[in-house]
This record gives C-alpha cells, structure tokens and sequence, in this order.
C-alpha cells in the first residue's frame, strides 16, 4: 500500500530537533544529548542533522563545544520545510494503493484522502517554529551551550537563503 502520508523515524527526529533549536536561538545544540533527550540513537541523529544542514534550515559546528544551531529565525521556518528536508516533496494522495483500483469515476474514498492531505499540507506550512516554543519538555540548557564554537560549517549558505519563506502563503 502507498500510504496517506509518511512521517518516518527520521522525520520525527527533524521536527523534534527543530523545535529544540527554535526553543534556543543563538545557542549550538549538542547532537549527543538531543539523541539521550529524544532517546534516539545518536548516529541516527547525526545523520537526520545532515539533512537539515544540508536543506539551509541548521548549521554546524565543530568542537568540544560543537552542534547545530537554526541557520535562520525560527519565523521563518515552517514544519513543512523540516518535513521535506528529510521526506521530499509532500505530495497529494489519491488512492492508499500504488495502483488506483477502484473502477469509474468515483474513488472508495471520495475526496477525503486529498481533503486529508491538503490540510496537513497547509498546517505544516502555516506552522512556524517560533510557534513551538515551549512545547519540548526539556531544560533550556540540558542540550545546549552560549560559547562560540570553533568553526561553524553551513553546508550550502545559498540554499539556506533561498529556501526558506518559500511555503509562507
């Protein structure tokens, strides 16, 4: 079967992540303790982060006091822009098969599947990071640190520039 929407593992770990950034802006957050925080494996983790550094949404930096951090205002960030640095494209569902296989015109499920993923669609984007502040239930300095790191790595800074604000109607 094809599925409605898929939100995987790594997908959750994202918009988790995310949120704890937007939670400490200006702080580098420690991938280690995100993943004992989240109880995910670390590597996992690590690789998640990849993701959205590679998407423009974090940046890197390397060090005893290395992390990831928002590479911009969590304002400007939506759910929907996590989700598809790690999903793709949140595309519009017809039918829960790989090959439609109900017969004429009319689908068992009428318009619900697309009803259903377009409202998903439009709460993701509407949703912005700032608007989860506060919903993580972890202290403000368990996974974070204010010292300057070493080097911080964006990934792609032009991607960075242009990628968000795009999902902003």
């Amino acid at each position: 079967m094809a599925g409605l929407v898929r939100f995987s593992e790594a997908t959750s770990i994202a918009l988790h992540c995310a949120a704890a950034m937007a939670q400490q802006p200006g702080k580098t957050v420690n991938a280690r303790q995100l993943a004992d925080v989240f109880q995910v494996s670390s590597a996992h983790l690590a690789k998640v982060m990849q993701r959205l550094t590679r998407a423009g949404i974090a940046v890197s930096s390397r060090g005893p006091r290395g992390g990831f951090q928002l590479a911009c205002p969590p304002e400007t960030v939506s759910l929907l822009d996590v989700y598809e640095a790690v999903e793709g494209r949140l595309e519009p569902v017809n039918c829960l098969f790989s090959r439609p296989v109900c017969t004429g015109d009319c689908c068992l499920f009428g318009s619900t599947l697309e009803s259903a993923v377009a409202e998903l669609h439009r709460r993701l984007r509407n949703t912005k990071l700032s608007d989860l502040r506060g919903a993580l239930d972890i202290a403000p300095e368990s996974a974070a640190t204010s010292a300057p790191p070493e080097t911080t790595v964006p990934e792609n800074p032009t991607r960075a520039a242009s990628n968000h604000g795009v999902h902003s109607t």
